[in-house]
């Protein structure tokens, strides 16, 4: 049935981006793997979705879970085509309530607690560079493989060196994770270029998710269409770039 489909997977695909990118992907008309850390959330979400959709247990801070993750793709389709690192937090004690402005408060780099800095780095940065690494067999056996890194404008350097208003967000947690997850990404992008599978990082924008206590400004919709578009890109399509809505460059 998949032979002539595209099959994506989506990490962190139970709710916000993630889930409206599986959801914009099954419209598409792609076999969608919505890949969440536990499992009954991701059956759920996946009952959200019309088309052909499969939830599959992924936690990519834990090694067991990506090899069975990765087993179970294996075993049913062969190969991947699009894999989407969306997966991510912003927080480590899971107190998604506090507002912005307390967040940015006890987030600042004089302040903030360096094991939170840690936990965070292992799901943004450590667990897209094991999940992504795991599953570059199977994206090697596509015609036509992309990869594509969920980060954020935060993360941009360029941006954060020059004053605007939101500058006081970036912070050693989750503003230096997207950091490095650009870094990884234009990594991943020079390794695999010779193999014609395209690497690229896009940011949302300020979307309103559970990671900002929905603060954001812009729909999912709007967060997801830059990922959805990148993941979808033909073989003319760029590789080792930073995108952001409409495919608007973003500076590393």
């Amino acid at each position: 049935m998949t032979e002539n489909k595209r099959i994506a997977l989506v990490t962190g695909a139970n709710q916000g981006i993630g889930l409206q990118i599986a959801k914009d992907l099954a419209a598409d008309g792609l076999t969608v793997l919505l890949a969440s850390r536990n499992l009954d959330r991701g059956n759920a979400a996946a009952e959200t979705i019309d088309g052909d959709v499969h939830p599959i247990q992924l936690d990519v801070t834990e090694e067991a879970s990506i090899r069975s993750a990765v087993k179970q793709v294996e075993d049913k389709f062969g190969r991947l085509d699009i894999l989407i690192n969306n997966a991510a937090i912003s927080r480590a004690n899971g107190e998604q309530s506090e507002t912005m402005q307390d967040y940015i408060k006890r987030s600042r780099a004089t302040v903030i607690d360096v094991d939170e800095v840690r936990t965070i780095w292992e799901t943004n940065v450590f667990g897209v560079l094991a999940v992504t690494q795991a599953f570059v067999p199977l994206l090697r056996k596509s015609e036509a493989a992309r990869i594509v890194n969920v980060s954020s404008g935060l993360g941009s350097l360029a941006v954060n060196a020059a004053p605007h208003p939101h500058r006081a967000t970036f912070n050693p947690g989750y503003g230096a994770s997207k950091t490095a997850l650009n870094a990884i990404t234009l990594a991943f992008a020079i390794d695999l270029e010779a193999e014609n599978i395209k690497v690229n990082a896009v940011t949302p924008g300020y979307t309103s998710t559970a990671l900002n206590n929905y603060e954001g400004n812009e729909t999912v919709e709007q967060g997801a269409a830059e990922a959805v578009r990148v993941a979808l890109l033909g073989s003319d399509g760029p590789t080792g770039t930073f995108t952001g809505s409409v495919n608007e460059a973003y500076p590393w």
